[in-house]
């Protein structure tokens, strides 16, 4: 799913064709490859280590563009869900999710006792969608994050690519597909592999379905699963029905990865994708918690993040009839004697030191925990919110970013081997010191276009200074939960709420009364105030 999805060409012929007039599905090969050590797939079901039969019900979280929102894990999970569909990002769309905030998805997704399934939405529409990268490039950024993967295989399914083609030139979807298998197996990923279908994911044209039984076959390890997005092409039960029969038939494994109640390229029949689905015992993921935007906001399932606003699709996935609470399991593994589900303890409140205009040192006592602390997550709280600043495996983190002269309260968790994470310690209040000497800089800031769920935002930097600037860092907290998707002029990094950009060759250069101006998309929630302060080169600018 990306915020719009264009409209799906639909020949006359689709609906006929849904009915069985096209190839059948080859007969499935299977590998002779020792089993997973985790999740596996036998005779076409989804199967968890101890051979208990896994049907995923859960949602999509759109975590890459609301870092800041993971307690909708724990939101997710009280309603029923045993598992959600978390998007991540490669880093070529938007800002790359890396190993440590991948092992802190991990990480309360166990805490929650939840799947996790784990998507690049890099690659949404490929060969169509301007910026869109390839599977292999999402292979690569899985490669890159294996660390936070590696022993998680009981939890954790890798969804290479979301939506890897459009409706250009996808027919090579299913050659990318096996060589993205391929390359991930040969990495060292014994995970289940879930691959997303082209055509924007409702594979119109029946690649996927056609092609399924080579794809499964190329897995050295016969642990792939197929994911098929229901949205407009999947307006009637004929359509749903005869497309998830053929894989159940075929012995081949799919899951309903996406779906909606309504979609601006149709009217999907949510209740027959539930029904069918229950019947045949096959796995579904509505789209989405919260957060949408670009037009189909009507796909949140709660109102702002708030788990007591639930809209009517909401109400409708979680307690309606075939819902997420009426036919969800927990996987078992959380409920196996041999699985720890035991936090560590509480880590000591930190204390700080050598606190600058722009960085703080904090130290903590050691947490225990009966198999090993493995890790800590460094959380800033403001708002009643907290934001994640950094994870670090030893008792001490600096953290960077800060704007001067502003207080800052700050607290950390424990995480064991399993993925266990500790309740929180006590905050340490720091207040960053002032930058010094006067600012050189000014920045104007200004909010060029707004739109449902995100913005275009502008900003000048303007040298105030007698000298010339050359190269710049620029930083600044959001106030909100904005998180910004594209940038030009400059190159952006964010970590919650705190953006850093720093200058390119064109940009680098600012002579004395000069300005160079930058430009950025971003998400929003309901609100969207400016930010309060900016740093550029830790020295804190005035505004222009």
């Amino acid at each position: 799913m990306r915020f719009r999805i264009p409209a799906v060409p639909r020949p006359v012929a689709v609906a006929a064709a849904l009915l069985g007039l096209l190839l059948p599905l080859l007969a499935v090969v299977t590998s002779a490859h020792a089993a997973p050590p985790g999740f596996r797939v036998a005779n076409g079901r989804l199967l968890e280590a101890n051979g208990n039969d896994f049907v995923m019900r859960g949602v999509n979280h759109a975590h890459t563009w609301y870092p800041d929102r993971i307690s909708s894990l724990a939101h997710i999970k009280a309603k029923g869900a045993n598992t959600v569909r978390v998007v991540l990002s490669s880093g070529d769309r938007w800002t790359r999710n890396d190993t440590a905030d991948v092992a802190n998805v991990v990480a309360q997704c166990k805490q929650n006792r939840l799947i996790c399934v784990l998507e690049v939405h890099d690659t949404t529409g490929y060969g169509e969608q301007s910026g869109a990268v390839t599977l292999s490039r999402a292979a690569d950024y899985w490669i890159g994050v294996q660390g936070a993967l590696l022993g998680q295989e009981d939890y954790v399914v890798v969804n290479i690519g979301n939506e890897p083609y459009g409706n250009t030139n996808y027919t090579a979807w299913t050659a990318d597909t096996k060589a993205a298998i391929q390359k991930l197996r040969t990495a060292g990923f014994r995970h289940t592999l879930m691959v997303d279908a082209p055509n924007w994911g409702q594979d119109w044209a029946f690649t996927m379905r056609d092609n399924a039984a080579s794809v499964f076959a190329a897995d050295p390890d016969a642990n792939t699963v197929f994911s098929i997005h229901m949205y407009g092409v999947f307006d009637t039960a004929a359509e749903i029905s005869d497309y998830l029969n053929r894989f159940v038939t075929a012995e081949l494994p799919i899951v309903v990865g996406e779906f909606g109640h309504d979609h601006s390229d149709g009217n999907p029949d949510e209740d027959t994708i539930l029904a069918v689905t229950q019947q045949l015992g096959l796995g579904y993921l509505g789209w989405s918690w919260s957060g949408n935007g670009g037009g189909v906001e009507y796909l949140d399932m709660v109102t702002s993040f708030d788990p007591n606003q639930l809209t009517s699709w909401g109400q409708r996935l979680f307690n309606g009839a075939n819902g997420i609470a009426a036919t969800s399991e927990e996987a078992t593994v959380y409920s196996s004697s041999e699985g720890d589900t035991t936090p560590p303890t509480v880590p000591g409140t930190p204390t700080a030191a050598a606190v600058t205009s722009s960085s703080v040192a904090l130290n903590w006592t050691a947490s225990t925990d009966a198999n090993g602390v493995t890790g800590y997550d460094v959380v800033r709280i403001g708002g009643g919110t907290e934001t994640a600043a950094t994870t670090t495996t030893g008792t001490s983190a600096t953290v960077t970013g800060l704007a001067p002269a502003t207080a800052y309260s700050f607290a950390v968790y424990a995480r064991d081997a399993a993925g266990n994470r500790s309740q929180r310690s006590g905050p340490v209040a720091v207040t960053t010191s002032s930058a010094g000497s006067s600012a050189t800089c000014g920045v104007a800031y200004r909010v060029a276009n707004e739109w449902p769920g995100g913005f275009q935002g502008e900003i000048v930097i303007r040298n105030t200074g007698s000298s010339a600037v050359n190269g710049w860092t620029l930083r600044w907290t959001f106030p909100d939960s904005q998180h910004v998707s594209n940038l030009w002029g400059g190159t952006a990094t964010q970590s919650g709420t705190d953006v850093s950009v720093t200058s390119v060759s064109y940009t680098a250069s600012i002579a004395p009364a000069g300005s160079v101006t930058l430009g950025f998309t971003a998400t929003k929630g309901s609100a969207n105030p400016s930010p309060a302060a900016f740093t550029l080169n830790d020295s804190a600018c005035s505004p222009a």
